[in-house]
């Protein structure tokens, strides 16, 4: 039976830091595999991204397998968007029997944001249902309930989104998702302590472990287009200032002290259990932030 490294490390009290690589639009997998080389012994495990922003590119399965195949700790992001009941059951299958134990369960963006406009989604299924599918797949069942051969076992999260503009909404799907099976969640971008000191007030007394999510940003014209176009996005002015005030050429290097910055905050503060780093497509600048934030030592 496969083991998931990564649920063993949320369970020994750890800072833990994850973080996510974009697969590449094309067959040619050289640029993630020299990201998985330079990430797979600073962080905790690696997410790979399930079209992203529902723009189609590699498929984070082909992803994950990459992962393992240069011994990191995959992370398989699975989106209920683009498949129904039987697709996600026997991409899980395929999964599990390949040593993939980590999933994250997610709705997915709607089509309309992304690159094939005509696509005709599916969402046969959201992230709560999947989540509860996986925990019946584990049983021995399948969703129609026939008896399957080999059964998994996997390690499942899902994510949050403590700076939405409506939140309750948010924290009843949070607690449904945690009924549902959910062991983990890696949150949406944070950019405002004060969210994630809420979040974690009421987050505190179920038994997950919270990854804060934390965006790279590479200047003051991404950060604005984020809240401008990325649904649930909040970067606050005085950020977007502090990257316009940069020097010419320098927004990503404020980028990496700003999200350095916040991941000081959240662990000396010990607001939750870890960080997920999102770079957006630098994935290069992951180790510089670590460094900023004081991590490397602590993973040399």
């Amino acid at each position: 039976m496969s083991v998931s490294l990564f649920e063993e490390k949320l369970n020994s009290g750890k800072f833990l830091v994850t973080t996510e690589i974009g697969p590449p639009k094309g067959a040619d997998t050289s640029e993630i595999a020299h990201h998985i080389d330079m990430l797979k012994d600073k962080v905790d495990a690696i997410n790979i991204t399930d079209h992203q922003s529902s723009v189609m590119r590699y498929p984070s399965l082909g992803g994950c397998l990459l992962v393992k195949e240069h011994g990191g700790e995959p992370v398989l992001q699975v989106t209920c968007r683009d498949r129904n009941r039987l697709a996600l059951q026997a991409d899980l299958l395929l999964a599990y029997s390949r040593g993939i134990c980590n999933v994250l369960c997610l709705t997915g963006d709607s089509v309309d944001v992304g690159d094939h406009k005509e696509a005709k989604p599916v969402f046969d299924l959201d992230s709560v249902q999947l989540l509860k599918l996986i925990r019946v797949m584990e049983s021995g069942k399948d969703m129609g309930g026939n008896e399957i051969k080999g059964t998994p076992k996997f390690c499942t999260g899902s994510s949050v989104h403590p700076e939405a503009d409506f939140v309750e909404p948010q924290l009843l799907k949070f607690e449904k998702k945690v009924a549902a099976g959910a062991q983990f969640f890696q949150t949406q971008g944070i950019f405002d302590i004060s969210s994630i000191r809420r979040f974690m007030q009421y987050a505190s007394q179920f038994n997950v472990k919270i990854l804060a999510g934390i965006i790279v940003l590479a200047s003051a014209r991404m950060a604005k287009y984020m809240n401008d176009n990325v649904p649930g996005i909040i970067v606050p002015q005085a950020i977007i200032n502090e990257l316009a005030g940069a020097e010419k050429g320098k927004g990503l290097q404020k980028g990496i002290e700003i999200a350095a910055r916040l991941i000081r905050e959240i662990k000396e503060e010990k607001l939750c259990d870890g960080v997920h780093i999102m770079a957006v497509g630098n994935e290069k600048v992951v180790p510089d932030i670590l460094g900023a934030a004081r991590l490397v030592e602590a993973r040399a």
